[in-house]
């Protein structure tokens, strides 16, 4: 089990503030955190792996304290077991896909190997470099690599923020297939809603300074309105003619949604708008 509580300066364009975060994970949990950018989920994980001191708090998993300001305990990260998927893949350009899994491994293990290739589909490709593999490919070779560590702990830094939406979608099918798997607690940072409702088991929404929510991705990001429709903030993207209706476009996280309105006239490209959904139909309201 992973727990924290600490205290964080992160800066910001607006100057320094203070990051406050208590979270607790079961083992074989997946928690995403969720938020704009620059409220500090990625420093949070960095904090985590040990590539960071908090200014204040503890972080523990199981029995084993990691980092404890009041003690004055950082564990440094090579003596935490925790496998982290970097953003950019963060590959060693000159090793062949066997050899970066096997850089990452703490006894040198053939046969371990061998079962991370079979398990991330790359044993066809285990020979190529880095740079003779799709963006998809080289993703499934970061989370081999990780899991080649035989972590504790498993973390992911938007895992698929740099492939395009419809290889996204496949890769967090097979993503969340090999989660399964491995059975690994893990915590993944995204600003995309289908990797957090495909992947996650809980999320913790971040706002300036702190965890605003933390629950299921339903119960969190789709809260019943009085009328029984749940609710979801997007952006409008467009605004079209479609025979006697509209077609409006509205980008929420990374994914972008469309659907037809009799009623556009409070609605600005640009603008905030609240998309009220209720079974397969969506209602448009300026936020």
């Amino acid at each position: 089990m992973l727990n924290l509580a600490l205290t964080h300066t992160i800066p910001t364009p607006e100057g320094p503030r203070p990051l406050h975060v208590e979270l607790a994970l079961s083992p074989g949990e997946r928690l995403a955190l969720y938020g704009p950018s620059g409220v500090g989920k990625t420093t949070l994980l960095r904090l985590i792996a040990g590539l960071a001191r908090p200014d204040q708090g503890r972080i523990a998993f199981g029995d084993t304290v990691w980092c404890d300001t009041g003690r004055r305990v950082h564990a440094p990260a090579r003596e935490r077991r925790v496998g982290y998927v970097f953003q950019d893949y963060a590959l060693f350009p000159n090793m062949r896909v066997r050899d970066n899994l096997a850089f990452a491994q703490p006894t040198p293990n053939r046969n371990r190997l061998d079962e991370l290739l079979a398990l991330t589909r790359l044993a066809p490709l285990a020979e190529r470099y880095p740079h003779q593999l799709s963006g998809g490919q080289r993703q499934r070779v970061a989370l081999a690599r990780a899991l080649a560590q035989e972590p504790q702990l498993l973390l992911m830094d938007e895992p698929l923020s740099a492939l395009d939406p419809a290889l996204r979608v496949a890769l967090r099918e097979e993503i969340d297939e090999i989660l399964h798997t491995v059975q690994l607690t893990t915590v993944i940072v995204s600003h995309d809603l289908g990797d957090v409702f495909r992947l996650a088991h809980r999320v913790a929404v971040l706002e300036p300074g702190k965890v605003a929510a933390l629950g299921t991705p339903r119960d969190v990001l789709l809260p019943p309105t009085p009328g029984g429709r749940h609710a979801l903030s997007g952006t409008v993207l467009a605004i079209e003619p479609a025979d006697v209706l509209w077609r409006v476009t509205v980008a929420i996280g990374n994914d972008t949604v469309a659907t037809l309105s009799a009623d556009v006239d409070q609605l600005r490209i640009g603008a905030p708008v609240a998309v009220q959904l209720n079974g397969s139909s969506a209602v448009l309201q300026p936020a």
